[in-house]
């Protein structure tokens, strides 16, 4: 016997799509500022023609649309004339609003004809080379597995890869333009009736405050319209991944693209997003969520390992177990400076490397990386300037820092350690303890586009926070997380599973 099939739930008016008259589908579709209506008689309205310029080929409009139109207009009276005139062989006729809309997100083009334009022809335009790249991989935020498909510098190629993987008119670009002298063109992207509209208010009225010469790039924005200016750590998520972006657009986030970058900035964000990978979604939801949990541990131990050697190698010698003190003395035996300095020695040391691994060329930096780690590491070791424990411990901790898929925030990480080695230094266990007092308590004052940074932390959302530590099973996922406040909560319907031994002895 089958197990008894889930009953479909009655989902609200965001989530089942009424029937649509043309005149409503071009009534959604004008909020997005990519989606245009040309006349070609020069002093009648009597034919247009509409469509997504991001979506369209625009030589296939210049080229065989608009000059038979243009050429052939007195002898145009109805649609079955323009079906006649146009050389391009599929195009439809219909008067169907949600077959309309439908073409319009798959590059189609809308013509009309007449005053009251009950019918319509469509007719593909569809640009089916843009954003099908050979060379683009996300070289910044790389998975083993899913699409490799990143944003370009180029804003219409960027919209019509969000466009190609939400088809819905609900998916509304509104353009803005910032820079005095730059006039760079921003786009802020968002659900309809997903997406809470104080996040889209919020982060207009803040773009269009701004009041600055030129903009070169989105992460420029970013730091622009931050809720607060003086904080190490990341408060939007900066994406080059396409399924990131729209992985942001359906949990009612806000996405920002502008013009000349290929980074995307979504919010607003939480202090966990920075620690989730979108091969996370991928992956079996137990393998995505152990490594979420080596991830988050991997911070941790990249913040704290070096401070904790250095408050008890200084004050706090009685927690080292005996049959390790033998190893930590024979190694600091012929070390003349005190553990502070020997730690900050190799922590810098390692970011030098780090830094000029990044500036050279990349099969000259990753040799830099490997040869200057070992030789500098052993000639520190036999030059008595560092110990063996110690070179392994920030190998260790250099090596968690990089667990962090966002690499903005993989930088605050870095950053925190000094301040925490410091406070070791001083007042040894009772520095850190205070060092996370004051890192908690500056967490917690933190928002990212008006919303709380350590949600669903503080203030405590229970509905997110299983997803805050690991991948829950998309079973789980059928909801949206309460705390973004979106519009619609639900995202699917889940339909339980068939058991394959019971389908096998049924008839």
């Amino acid at each position: 016997m089958f197990k008894k099939r889930l009953k479909p739930k009655q989902l609200n008016q965001y989530d089942t799509p009424q029937a649509k008259s043309i005149v409503e589908v071009f009534e959604k579709a004008k909020k997005s500022s990519d989606f245009t209506t040309i006349y070609p008689g020069k002093t009648t309205d009597f034919i247009q023609i509409s469509f997504y310029k991001t979506l369209i080929n625009p030589e296939l409009l210049h080229r065989s649309l608009l000059p038979y139109l243009m050429g052939k207009m007195h002898e145009i009276k109805d649609l079955t004339d323009v079906k006649n005139i146009i050389p391009i062989e599929d195009i439809q006729i219909t008067s169907d609003g949600e077959q309309v809309e439908e073409s319009l997100h798959k590059g189609f083009a809308v013509i009309q004809i007449g005053e009251h334009k009950q019918g319509c022809a469509l007719i593909s335009l569809e640009n089916a080379l843009l954003g099908n790249r050979t060379t683009n991989e996300t070289e910044n935020e790389f998975s083993v597995i899913g699409p490799k498909t990143g944003f370009i510098e180029d804003l219409t190629t960027n919209l019509h890869l969000l466009r190609s993987d939400l088809v819905t008119s609900d998916l509304i670009f509104e353009e803005l333009e910032v820079g005095t002298r730059s006039k760079t063109k921003v786009v802020i992207a968002y659900l309809e009736g997903v997406t809470n509209p104080q996040y889209v208010r919020t982060a207009k009225q803040r773009i269009t405050d701004l009041n600055i010469d030129v903009v070169f790039d989105n992460t420029q924005l970013e730091q622009l319209i931050s809720d607060h200016s003086t904080t190490p750590f990341p408060l939007y998520i900066t994406t080059e991944r396409v399924d990131r972006a729209v992985h942001a657009l359906i949990l009612g986030q806000v996405a920002i693209l502008s013009d000349k970058s290929c980074y995307v900035v979504t919010g607003p964000s939480n202090i966990t997003d920075f620690f989730s990978s979108p091969e996370d979604f991928y992956l079996p939801w137990v393998v995505a969520s152990f490594f979420k949990l080596i991830r988050i541990t991997g911070v941790l131990f990249s913040v704290f390992s070096t401070s904790f050697y250095v408050a008890i190698l200084t004050f706090h010698f009685e927690v080292v177990p005996k049959d390790l003190l033998g190893p930590i003395i024979y190694s600091r035996a012929n070390v003349p400076f005190p553990p502070v300095v020997e730690v900050l020695f190799l922590e810098i040391t390692i970011e030098f490397l780090r830094e000029a691994g990044a500036r050279l060329p990349t099969k000259i930096g990753q040799t830099l990386g490997i040869v200057g780690g070992i030789v500098i590491g052993q000639a520190t070791v036999e030059a008595a300037l560092t110990s063996n424990i110690l070179l392994i411990i920030v190998a260790l901790s250099a090596l968690s820092s990089f667990t962090t898929p966002i690499y903005k925030m993989s930088n605050a990480v870095r950053l925190l350690r000094y301040p925490f080695i410091l406070l070791a230094s001083i007042w040894g266990g009772f520095g850190i303890y205070v060092g996370v007092i004051f890192l908690i308590g500056h967490l917690i004052r933190l928002k990212s586009l008006g919303s709380p940074y350590m949600l669903p932390l503080f203030p405590y959302r229970k509905g997110g926070f299983t997803t805050a530590f690991s991948r829950p099973n998309y079973l789980k996922l059928k909801n949206r997380v309460s705390f973004l406040r979106p519009l619609s909560r639900k995202r699917f319907e889940p339909v339980a599973n068939q058991d394959p031994e019971e389908g096998l002895n049924s008839e």
